[in-house]
């Protein structure tokens, strides 16, 4: 396994500098947002892909600090019932695309989206409930009339440019949260879309990140690192689907934490065995959003947790005691 960071966290520094850091970090690969909601602040495909001499420049820090890309990411809303919306982040998508093809990166991460209800609708609209009746006919509308055709297309689009992995960060909020609706997806469309395993996403739904893993198996494509504490006043009283500010932390059910101030040593190693067990070997990305940290500390706690827990050799062949 290898020691990641996704990038976000450190867009005020340079890239040059960031870069660096994380190299000094024993960091050996970087997940580098270019586009949607991560934002472009050191990777702009257009720029990159529009200037070979700022092209090479940029593999030049990343290799100058013997570190590798382990996915470019370009998290947004593609099925936006607002077409402008949409088409923005449909045009960052193919321009991750693009780059990653130019870069010979095989991995995307993205969120699915979320439509509007109908047609009509001006806003996304995440149903949460089987009742009352208009529920089931909003995501038979959603899924089967928006979502699973721009999948389809995109995964075209994606294939053609010689990507392997679309990776889908599991999120509440968007048509796929969970395991179950990863899976839907991945079967309307095809084994290019797979998991981007958050399980900060997934512990304050209640699913098991354990259970998660064993049951999508080879469907695992990426890992961000990143925990959540489920407040134990908070949570009894008001659940987990909580709608306030993540400001307001001594109010809310639950909040992000960087890893290990959620959940201690033996979940994490459960973790990182189970995924080995599955056949995922590859990046654990941290993914920093602890608003009780700074970015500096949350990361370099992060870091320091992860060294402990991650597996960095390979799996041991020679089990003679069989």
């Amino acid at each position: 396994m290898k020691l990641g960071v996704f990038n976000p966290v450190l867009a005020g520094m340079s890239f040059e500098d960031a870069m660096k850091y994380l190299s000094d970090s024993g960091v050996q690969a970087v997940e580098i947002g270019c586009g949607g909601f991560p934002g472009k602040a050191h990777c702009d495909p257009a720029v990159l892909l529009g200037d070979e001499a700022a092209l090479e420049h940029f593999k030049k820090v990343l290799s100058d600090n013997k570190l590798e890309i382990s996915a470019l990411s370009t998290h947004g809303n593609p099925v936006h019932p607002d077409k402008e919306v949409a088409q923005k982040f449909r045009d960052d998508f193919e321009g991750a695309v693009l780059l990653a093809e130019k870069l010979g990166v095989k991995r995307i991460i993205a969120f699915s989206g979320c439509p509007g209800g109908s047609p009509e609708d001006k806003t996304p609209n995440w149903v949460t409930a089987a009742w009352p009746e208009d529920f089931p006919k909003i995501l038979d509308y959603q899924w089967n009339e928006v979502l699973i055709p721009y999948w389809r297309e995109a995964t075209a689009f994606a294939a053609a440019h010689g990507i392997e992995k679309i990776a889908l960060e599991m999120h509440p909020g968007f048509c796929v949260y969970n395991p179950e609706t990863l899976m839907r997806l991945r079967a309307a469309v095809g084994p290019l879309i797979g998991a981007n395993f958050d399980p900060s996403h997934l512990f304050w739904q209640g699913i098991d990140p354990v259970a998660a893993i064993r049951y999508l198996k080879d469907a695992i494509y990426f890992f961000h690192a990143k925990d959540t504490k489920i407040d134990p006043i908070n949570c009894p009283v008001n659940g987990v689907l909580d709608t306030k500010n993540f400001t307001r932390e001594v109010e809310r059910s639950w909040i992000f934490r960087s890893v290990g101030y959620g959940h201690d040593y033996s979940v994490w190693k459960d973790i990182v065995s189970n995924l080995r067990l599955v056949g995922y070997d590859d990046v654990l990305s941290i993914e920093h959003e602890d608003s009780l940290m700074t970015p500096n500390e949350g990361l370099q706690k992060a870091i320091s947790f992860l060294k402990e827990v991650l597996t960095f050799e390979a799996k041991n062949e020679d089990v003679f005691w069989a």
